[in-house]
């Protein structure tokens, strides 16, 4: 398997993608909204991207609210936000319901991953917003831990987002490229703490870097920075597990340079595997120009195997806390 995820254009895959699926540079798929009709279509479409290479990973941004890919037919996930805000006795157990009944849906659909959770403090980015699990990092590794252990109990493994911290930003780095002016000191008194918290704790499997320039520590956005990749990620936190790039066609990107460049300096600073979403023939170029293999193991990253989605369906840990869920965005008026 190579370190290059691929994106698709619709409900089934045309000749040049089963094309680029079979090409040794590819080793995964990311999905998005264009890709869903219904759960009929995705397992057909999941079973045709599987026929022509079984071991690809296949993932997915679906972390609830707003950034929720597959919808009709799927449980209505509510954003963390929207239940971290909550005065709730039980909000811990329902943060994990929301982390289990994600996982084990995508799970149970033969998708390995959701690129969950947002670590990101809640402080003014327009991008972040809801996603975020809380302005006060304490609170954050509370909720977000108790998120990512309903993900563990589902079997799905959890990729952290946006590091070293997105959430001080207000500019959104799809559109253009954000800068954060703070010293290390202050971020690491502040936005590092849930990801170094949830590290230590070996919660965490995957990692996907911020495309925001932090200029007091770093001239390069944390994607394609050895410095925090390799010294503050690696070294000062000891995180071992796989670091994803976050997708290299986004404008918070473009100041590394063209698209093989920007894959050659991801994978320089640390990156293990790299998005490069909604532009083909950039993610060509990507593709000819990466080499054919992935140093590390995926196998950290991969499904357990599952009883499929009519199983789950019935199951009575399914039913109890898609109710409580259901209830109380009733309450809430969040489906309104």
């Amino acid at each position: 398997m190579g370190p290059f995820i691929l994106d698709l254009h619709g409900h089934e895959l045309d000749a040049e993608e089963r094309e680029l699926l079979a090409h040794p540079t590819v080793g995964g798929v990311i999905f998005f909204s264009r890709n869903y009709h219904d759960r009929a279509q995705l397992g057909a479409l999941v079973k045709a991207i599987r026929a022509v290479r079984p071991g690809l990973l296949l993932t997915v941004d679906h972390e609830g609210g707003r950034v929720q890919r597959f919808r009709d037919g799927f449980f209505p996930l509510p954003a963390p936000g929207r239940l971290t805000a909550l005065d709730h006795p039980d909000k811990a157990a329902l943060l994990a319901d929301a982390g289990w009944l994600m996982a084990a849906e995508l799970l149970a659909h033969d998708i390995d991953l959701s690129f969950a959770p947002v670590l990101d403090l809640e402080r003014g980015s327009e991008v972040i917003g809801d996603r975020s699990f809380g302005a006060d990092p304490a609170a954050v590794i509370e909720h977000a831990g108790a998120y990512i252990r309903g993900m563990r109990q589902a079997g799905m493994a959890a990729v952290a987002k946006h590091f070293p911290g997105h959430g001080s930003v207000r500019a959104d780095s799809h559109k253009e490229s954000p800068v954060d002016e703070r010293a290390l000191a202050e971020i690491e008194a502040a936005d590092l703490v849930p990801f170094k918290t949830l590290v230590s704790q070996g919660l965490i499997q995957g990692m996907m870097p911020a495309h925001v320039v932090y200029r007091a520590v770093d001239p390069e956005p944390a994607g394609f920075s050895s410095f925090w990749i390799k010294e503050i990620l690696r070294r000062r936190l000891g995180f071992g597990g796989l670091v994803f790039s976050d997708d290299l066609t986004m404008e918070g990107a473009a100041v590394a340079g063209d698209y093989p460049e920007r894959a050659r300096l991801a994978l320089a600073a640390g990156c293990d595997l790299l998005l490069a979403c909604n532009h083909r023939a950039g993610a060509v170029r990507i593709i000819d120009s990466l080499p054919h293999s992935l140093q590390r193991d995926l196998s950290a990253l991969r499904k357990r195997p599952d009883a499929g989605a009519a199983h789950l369906y019935g199951s009575s840990r399914w039913r109890e806390a898609s109710r409580r869920l259901l209830a109380l965005g009733r309450e809430q008026g969040w489906h309104d």
